[in-house]
């Protein structure tokens, strides 16, 4: 089975998550979080950086990796390190997406998922009560 090495940025504004709809294959209209695939040479950092340069016009700091994701796929087995990002400016333009939304832990399920990314959901949920948990703390 093929094998693909992917990057994807959770990429966390506040209290929401940004999630982007596939305009184009099999998996048309499904939601995943915005990424690529790790060029030759390339570490999964600069990767995802130029990923998110090249997808959305936007900059990211990455700011830890949350879980690398294997999944098989009918047609590829995926390797997928995914990564809390935040944006370093406001600027999103969707060069490759469909659509996009931000969505809070409670809407995350609201959306259809790929399968890999659907995979990230109890994570990503997690985080943000950790950070909700420290926001209060602080207070």
């Amino acid at each position: 089975m093929k094998a693909i090495e992917v990057v994807a940025a959770i990429i966390r504004k506040g209290d929401k998550i940004f999630a982007t709809q596939r305009g184009y294959g099999d998996w048309k209209d499904y939601w995943e979080f915005p990424g690529g695939k790790i060029e030759p040479g390339e570490t999964p950092q600069e990767a995802l950086t130029r990923e998110i340069r090249e997808e959305l016009d936007a900059e990211i700091n990455i700011d830890k990796l949350l879980y690398t994701v294997e999944w098989d796929y009918p047609k590829f087995h995926l390797t997928m390190h995914c990564f809390m990002s935040s944006l370093l400016n406001e600027t999103l333009h969707l060069n490759e997406h469909e659509a996009a939304r931000w969505l809070t832990k409670d809407e995350l399920p609201s959306v259809k998922w790929l399968p890999a990314d659907e995979v990230l959901l109890p994570m990503i949920v997690s985080e943000l009560e950790t950070i909700d948990s420290i926001n209060e703390i602080s207070r």
